[in-house]
């Protein structure tokens, strides 16, 4: 075990925040006044010193709860004013002892060796013991203002010391700060996904097999667990366990399983997406290149969904047309809706950022036309709505002002948060959401002259229908503008 100097508790802050634990402060022993305690002492004074504070203690026995209260009674930490309990525990080497606070004390518990050497600190700790012998457990409140009657559960985890993983059959193990190598045999090819989850520590899972094949992930699967999907081709793999910065210690689950496929099983990674065509495909870090061939020039959708990825789609075709799109379909949904020329087209399917992989479907159809005559150009006119379609490129119109008027210019849409500007006569101004919600409106004093009116989404990736109305109202304006 650790040794040191003299016996103080030096504890430190959880989360970020201070948790009233004996920082800097010297610990008297058990009968032994604050400014009785020795601060210097030789090597072999504080281990017979540390022995006998743990000596002096109420014991606490593994797998049997034992509650208390923190009161004003109880011994002070001089640092912040908070208040502590300690206990001495029996504890075997090689053993994993979870140790959790629970009650209404804010608050949390600690773990020391027989030299009050901290080794861990939370509201559950879970430790491997390195060395038979007597521990000390302290409970401290949260901070000055924390008291409360407290349960202390203590108890043995068992866990698997297994160097293998087989699909099906999950493992519980133990991180002590370095990675752990596992192996993994895959007896016929298919679609996996494995994962490895943590309640104490940021998980990180690497996986390294035949032919140079190499996948890692941090967080996909969510709250700081990883998770890998893939096909994976017969053989043996090496699946690398860990912490995301390389010091995390505690419990993890590691778990492979078969991925199933929806529908008929098939997955389409390139080729054609044709109107009224839906596929399956599957992500694994590359971005896959799909063709359109509209024949037939009108308003189509594409769209491309799925749980395991942050979907994105470009678009790209004659003329220089150019569409891409991140979230319009929802959640982390893509979608382009927008009027299409015939010709031959090119649809990149990816994520929109970092390397995680999974399914997702795509598909394409045709949209009826709007009801209304779309004008995306031209003058506006006072007390008269227009109709646009916005497909990711601004669209100017002009606007006359003969004289002196309060001029209100209003766009919305149900497609896409909207944005206008209006500039002219050496003025210029703009506005997002002035019309509530996603709707934008501008009322602005201008002086006689010509204007541009310019429409467009928030974001280059919206498009959809709007509709652009102007309202005047002669007005006399200040001199000064």
């Amino acid at each position: 075990m650790a040794r040191s100097s003299s016996f103080t508790f030096v504890l430190v802050a959880v989360g970020g925040a201070a948790v009233g634990f004996l920082a800097a402060q010297i610990i008297p022993l058990p009968g032994q006044a604050v400014d009785e305690a020795p601060v210097e002492s030789a090597e072999t004074t504080d281990q017979t010193s540390a022995a006998e504070a743990i000596v002096g203690l109420e014991k606490l026995t593994l797998d049997e709860p034992l509650r208390g209260e923190i009161t004003s009674a109880s011994e002070l930490n001089g640092n912040d004013g908070s208040r502590f309990m300690r206990y001495a525990i029996a504890l075997e080497e090689d053993e994993i002892v979870e140790l959790s606070l629970k009650g209404a004390l804010q608050g949390v518990v600690a773990l020391y060796d027989d030299q009050l050497q901290l080794l861990d600190n939370a509201p559950v700790v879970r430790h491997r013991i390195e060395e038979s012998g007597d521990y000390v457990v302290v409970v401290s409140g949260a901070d000055a203002h924390s008291y409360g009657p407290f349960t202390v559960n203590s108890r043995t985890v068992e866990l698997s010391d297994a160097d293998t993983v087989a699909v099906g059959e999950p493992i519980d193990s133990w991180l002590q700060g370095d990675a752990r190598d596992i192996t993994l045999n895959i007896e016929e090819a298919g679609l996996y996904q494995l994962e490895m989850r943590s309640d104490d520590f940021d998980a990180y899972l690497e996986i390294k097999g035949p032919n140079g094949y190499a996948r890692e992930d941090d967080d996909s699967a969510g709250d700081l667990d990883a998770r890998i999907a893939d096909f994976l081709e017969p053989g043996e793999y090496t699946l690398t366990a860990r912490s995301a910065y390389g010091d995390g210690n505690g419990v993890y689950t590691l778990s492979v399983e078969p991925h199933e496929l929806p529908g008929d099983g098939e997955l389409r990674n390139d080729g054609a997406l044709t109107p009224d065509d839906s596929l399956n495909g599957w992500f694994s870090g590359q971005a896959l290149s799909y063709q359109v061939e509209v024949e037939e020039a009108g308003m189509y959708q594409i769209e491309m969904r799925s749980s395991d990825i942050d979907s994105y789609l470009v678009l790209e075709g004659p003329n220089g047309y150019y569409r891409e799109d991140d979230d319009s379909a929802g959640n982390l949904d893509a979608s382009i809706a927008d009027f299409l020329a015939p010709g031959e087209y090119q649809l990149t399917a990816r994520t929109a950022y970092g390397d995680s992989s999974g399914m997702f479907t795509l598909s394409m159809e045709p949209r009826d036309m709007p009801d209304v005559e779309l004008r995306n150009e031209g003058t506006l006119t006072p007390g008269e709505a227009l109709n646009g379609w916005y497909s990711g490129e601004p669209l100017t119109y002009q606007l006359e002002v003969e004289e002196s008027s309060l001029v209100t210019l209003e766009m919305r849409s149900a497609d896409f948060d909207t944005f206008i500007e209006i500039s002219g006569q050496g003025f210029a101004a703009s506005d997002d959401d002035g019309a509530g919600g996603t709707d934008s409106r501008l009322q602005e004093p201008l002086l006689p002259g010509t204007y541009t009116v310019s429409a467009r989404g928030f974001s280059a990736t919206g498009s959809g229908l709007f509709e652009l109305s102007l309202e005047m109202e002669p007005t006399d304006i200040p001199p000064e503008l």
